[in-house]
């Protein structure tokens, strides 16, 4: 038996790929819905930290682009990523003034506006949740490396800190996590979707979808949380928060103050230590910019440094900005300093901020902002993996916004590091959400890596963070001296996360933009196709049954 169609009813995958579904929403709507869904975004991120407003804020951008063409998708997309961007880094701009801040998130959003095309084209493929999710996994991979390295700040998996989400970065990182919020987002738009009009297999299975994904996430824990080595090693490290002043910008102009406060500290964690109070710790950690003098060519500061290394009696990991190699240049480093032999291993930052710590097209720059101008010298990039020898355990060094990168993060892992610490210097952005932002992406890469991770910063927030992601000790109040002491646990052991590397992004990645192309190949092949010529006769336009 032979069943022929009838005219003009093709069913094949390309009409069903072509095809571009009712919105969800009418056009004057949307923008509001796509708005609205980048505000509440920020809510999932400290200081609030609410993590289910991630899953929100991507249901609502998805179902803002729901049917809509790419051109439209692409400017509702570039709406959310302002109405996200702009009070998630408003800090950018406390000191500098707003037009770095607006230059910043206008560039930013236009990676939302990819996304905002990307998604209703990929709606049409079978399997939407999944294309959802590594939709965005393609959006975070272009803005963590465009333009001039990237910026990965709101990257969904920094929003999962204390969520069950926080695990999947322990199988396949960072990327893993946002693809899983984004799943878990894209089952609740195919709920509130079919809620209107009421369809209830849609919305069970769009409900069913966005709770599975964090209870799988939780499963996940099991067998993939942190257990202590076979020999169950500690260690006791002491964290030295100097504290200044909040003078924003102006804290490089008091740089022996800075180091006075930290060697001050570090004098008293002496003391305290020689009095019995305390027990002497295996390592100190001091943060980034402690020291913004060059102990290796200013001799009170190195004998300031050493007086204090000595007196605490371990190893110091010293913050330490380095003149050179040319007139114009700088380095941002971490010394790791022997009470016994001196400065030792260093390691030197790999990603310099742009616009910050060196500046780009620098006369564009001077001429949006006068502040560029106080930048002087340009910061060169370390090389090396940032795995440092000679203390008391393998340590991976990760200075201040290096956090947000993954493969920096990761390499010093892989190559052996047992203790992670982020020196960070908090002091140009005031009392904002920045450090408690940063903090979070420590606590995720705790997870990721399977070790502890300590931030140090100047002016706080410093903490001492789990394998599990936990915050075990926390410096409190901003811009204040603090000291934090505590045993911690030391790991060999690498997750699944460390040993497949970036593949997991890979993957998404390509898979995301595999089937943007399909789709657009089909379209166009599909346009392509003449149409068939009209019936000659009413009767053909009904189904033929021959024998």
């Amino acid at each position: 038996m032979t069943v022929a169609s009838a005219a003009g009813s093709d069913t094949g995958p390309m009409t069903a790929l072509a095809a571009v579904r009712p919105a969800a929403f009418p056009r004057r709507w949307a923008a509001l819905v796509a708005v609205g869904g980048g505000v509440i975004g920020v809510l999932a991120f400290p200081t609030v930290g609410w993590w289910p407003a991630a899953l929100l804020s991507v249901a609502m951008l998805s179902l803002a682009v729901d049917g809509r063409r790419a051109r439209t998708g692409a400017w509702l997309g570039y709406a959310y990523g302002l109405a996200f961007l702009l009070p998630l880094v408003h800090w950018t701009g406390v000191y500098v003034g707003p037009v770095p801040w607006l230059l910043l998130c206008a560039a930013c959003a236009a990676f939302f506006a990819v996304l905002g095309a990307v998604l209703p084209v990929l709606a049409r493929v079978p399997g939407g949740a999944f294309w959802v999710g590594a939709a965005w996994v393609l959006q975070e991979f272009l803005r963590d490396r465009l333009p001039f390295g990237g910026f990965p700040w709101g990257r969904l998996a920094f929003s999962q800190a204390t969520s069950p989400l926080r695990w999947f970065a322990a199988l396949g990182g960072a990327p893993l996590v946002t693809f899983a919020v984004a799943v878990a987002g894209a089952g609740l738009a195919s709920a509130l979707r079919a809620a209107w009009p009421w369809r209830s297999r849609g919305v069970i299975a769009g409900a069913a979808l966005a709770l599975a994904v964090p209870a799988l996430g939780a499963l996940v824990a099991w067998p993939l949380g942190p257990a202590p080595d076979r020999d169950g090693r500690t260690e006791r490290i002491a964290v030295i928060q100097g504290g200044l002043p909040d003078r924003g910008l102006q804290f490089q102009d008091r740089a022996r103050q800075v180091l006075d406060n930290h060697v001050r500290q570090t004098l008293a964690l002496a003391r305290r230590i020689d009095a019995g109070e305390v027990a002497r710790p295996d390592l100190v950690l001091w943060p980034e910019n402690s020291s913004d003098i060059d102990p290796y060519r200013d001799a009170a500061a190195y004998a300031e440094i050493d007086r204090a290394v000595k007196a605490v009696g371990a190893p110091v990991l010293v913050g330490a900005i380095l003149q050179g190699p040319g007139a114009d240049h700088r380095r941002n480093a971490g010394i790791l300093w022997s009470p016994t032999t001196g400065p030792g291993a260093r390691y030197e930052k790999r990603h310099p901020v742009p616009f910050a710590e060196y500046i780009p097209l620098r006369g564009i720059a001077e001429a949006v902002s006068s502040d560029a101008k106080s930048v002087t010298q340009d910061m060169v990039a370390g090389t090396g993996d940032g795995l440092l020898r000679g203390g008391p355990v393998p340590l991976g060094d990760v200075i201040c916004f290096e956090v947000a990168y993954d493969d920096l993060v990761r390499s010093s892992v892989s190559a052996g590091a047992q203790l992670l610490v982020v020196q960070t210097n908090n002091a140009t952005f005031g009392h904002t959400a920045e450090t408690y932002q940063q903090l979070a992406m420590s606590q995720l890469r705790a997870v990721e890596s399977g070790r502890t991770v300590v931030q140090a910063s100047t002016t706080g927030e410093s903490a001492v963070i789990g394998p599990d992601g936990g915050i075990r000790a926390r410096s409190g109040a901003l811009f204040t001296p603090a000291t934090l002491l505590e045993t911690v646990p030391v790991r060999s052991a690498q997750t699944p996360a460390t040993v497949v590397g970036a593949w997991p992004e890979y993957v998404l990645t390509f898979l995301a933009a595999a089937g943007v192309l399909a789709v657009i190949t089909l379209r166009r092949r599909r346009s392509a196709t003449p149409e068939p010529p009209p019936p000659a006769a009413p009767a053909r336009d009904q189904a033929m049954v021959t024998t």
